[in-house]
């Protein structure tokens, strides 16, 4: 059994993971780019009945149709992302984790729209859109 927990900055915000991520991914994509004001973001992808906040509520931001980003309204640490199309899964932001240690990426997504300053030398596999065109990486 997976046993997380995590929470924002300030600590408003406090969550539990009890499912294993069925992926782990460094983001490039413009929209993560802007939400999360870094070059990428790495997401932990899992079922929804895996993640709980246990502790304030996030506040949303609906950055385009669809999708669904959660954030603490206090301090602004993104902590979500949700779509509507795919509702039994959740990606939660890893660095937000308490022990970020604790998941290791498996890929990168949205390649095709990384900052040409930012370079890839992990051998991580890149693929240059989601995992929803791409699949699931297996998991060994």
């Amino acid at each position: 059994m997976v046993d997380l927990e995590g929470g924002c900055f300030c600590g408003s915000i406090r969550y539990r993971i009890t499912a294993q991520p069925s992926v782990v991914t460094h983001c490039h994509c413009a929209s993560c780019r802007r939400a999360s004001g870094a070059a990428f973001i790495t997401w932990m992808t899992l079922p929804s009945d895996g993640f709980e906040i246990t502790e304030g509520e996030q506040a949303v931001f609906h950055s385009s149709p669809g999708v669904n980003r959660g954030f603490c309204g206090i301090c602004g640490t993104t902590v979500s992302y949700c779509h509507d199309d795919f509702t039994d899964e959740i990606d939660v932001a890893a660095a937000t984790l308490d022990d970020a240690e604790a998941v290791t990426p498996d890929d990168h997504i949205w390649v095709k729209d990384r900052l040409s300053w930012v370079r890839v030398a992990d051998g991580l596999p890149q693929l240059d859109s989601s995992h929803w065109d791409h699949g699931y990486p297996e998991k060994g």
